[in-house]
């Protein structure tokens, strides 16, 4: 598949690709429209799930497609960034297409593409790297003829490239204050823009929310005629512990016959929130699913970088390094609190953290106190532009001594060295760029 993905990622690098190079007023739906049609409208080839939110998308995209797959359904996956391998974002839950889904589909897409006449695309405006990378999900969905197929929203919803597709069920994660110059300055205007992928008369399900943002949620449904569950209003109880290197779940809601229960791969309090959020979501788009099924597909979802433990003991002297995307204060405040219920004995951990320009690293850095005797900061690859300095204010106005260095590379053997001698664990987090340049030098 090496090929493929190589001729692929060259094409789409020529198009404006707002993951490297983030800009304003790039964002319209009538272009994936216009190529919909042009391409006999891969979006509706089969039922889909649409997932929206601040935080915790990938994850709960994941569970739901593990879940479908569960039930022996053929499923696609389409979500971002990847980590390692771009397929990554286009797959089954559980295994690449075969190499010729891929290969098909993008000889497909760039002949047709490059043989459309620019001036009768609309507004004459330019195609960028995220339409063309959704556009090819579809019609790697359709070459695989999928069953079932879940999507991950990229930023906002109502105006991203995924939200051509009418979905079975909608689903929307936490909501908070992310991509401000993107999608407004208060969390009720970002709800506005994630809320933009409920469709009419289609069911939406969303995670526990603060009640001015559940305002918006429900006046955007009862416009669009959509039955809207909130998850905190129609889950009893939620419980989670950890076993063995597993999370023990325990989910109870009237709309199961009885009690799930399952030990999941993914870790943490807000991995137990967004089982509970997956498993309804799928129970409303597949009212007959047996709880066993739930159970099995929520055991088995997997999703790199989110609070994945590694051991490197062999080829490093390391036995716990904990490698963890996320990027904004309350995913790194469920992260902390994973990390202090598993690790909290060992106030001798090592953290090595790198973050994009556009976080809120200030409201960070404080959460590492009182964890770690060792701190690295780096940037987070070549990829997302990063402020080192304006990192290395905030860690010390926290109070927090660090080594730090541009050199991410450098950086990354540091603190592995440091935590293989302490015999401590490491804890890497800040970024999705930084985890991949960690797995890239590691070889993990």
């Amino acid at each position: 598949m090496y090929q493929t993905s190589q001729k692929l990622q060259n094409w789409l690098d020529k198009y404006l690709n707002f993951e490297k190079l983030p800009q304003k007023n790039i964002f319209w739906l009538d272009t994936m429209e216009y190529f919909c049609e042009q391409f006999n409208h891969p979006e509706i080839f089969a039922p889909a799930i649409h997932v929206a939110g601040s935080k915790g998308k990938g994850s709960v995209s994941a569970m739901i497609s593990s879940i479908i797959d569960a039930t022996g359904k053929n499923v696609g996956l389409y979500t971002s960034p990847h980590i390692l391998d771009f397929f990554e974002r286009i797959a089954s839950p559980h295994r690449f297409f075969d190499e010729s889904v891929y290969r098909k589909a993008a000889d497909d897409m760039i002949s047709k593409i490059e043989s459309l006449d620019p001036n009768e695309l609309p507004g004459k405006r330019p195609i960028t790297w995220f339409e063309l990378v959704t556009l090819y999900g579809m019609l790697c969905f359709r070459e695989e003829k999928v069953d079932y197929a879940v999507y991950e929203v990229g930023l906002g919803g109502r105006l991203d490239a995924t939200n051509v597709i009418t979905p079975k069920v909608s689903v929307i994660t936490p909501i908070e204050l992310e991509h401000t110059e993107f999608l407004g300055d208060t969390v009720e205007k970002i709800a506005y823009e994630k809320g933009g992928i409920i469709k009419k008369n289609v069911p939406v399900v969303i995670a526990r929310q603060q009640e001015t943002v559940k305002d918006v949620f429900r006046k955007i449904a009862a416009e669009k005629s959509a039955d809207i569950k909130f998850v905190d209003e129609v889950v009893d109880r939620i419980e989670c512990g950890y076993e063995n290197g597993y999370m023990k779940v325990e989910i109870e809601s009237k709309l199961f016959k009885r009690p799930i229960q399952t030990k999941m791969k993914l870790l943490g309090e807000v991995q137990a929130q967004n089982a509970a959020l997956a498993a309804i979501a799928v129970k409303t788009a597949m009212p007959k699913i047996k709880e066993r099924d739930i159970e099995i597909g929520l055991a088995a979802a997997f999703l790199p970088g989110r609070f994945e433990t590694v051991n490197l003991e062999r080829t490093f002297a390391l036995q716990t390094m904990i490698l963890d995307s996320a990027h904004t204060y309350n995913s790194e405040k469920y992260t902390m609190d994973t990390f202090e219920k598993l690790y909290g004995g060992k106030k001798d951990a090592t953290l090595l953290f790198g973050c994009a320009a556009d976080k809120n690293v200030e409201k960070i850095a404080p959460l590492f106190k009182n964890h770690f005797s060792d701190i690295f900061l780096t940037k987070p690859g070549n990829i997302k532009a990063s402020d080192l300095k304006a990192m290395e204010k905030a860690f010390r106005d926290a109070g927090l001594s660090f080594e730090s260095d541009e050199d991410f590379e450098k950086i990354i053997r540091a603190a592995v060295k440091k935590a293989a001698l302490k015999k401590s664990p490491l804890l890497i987090t800040g970024s999705f760029y930084l985890v991949s340049e960690v797995k890239k030098l590691l070889n993990v």
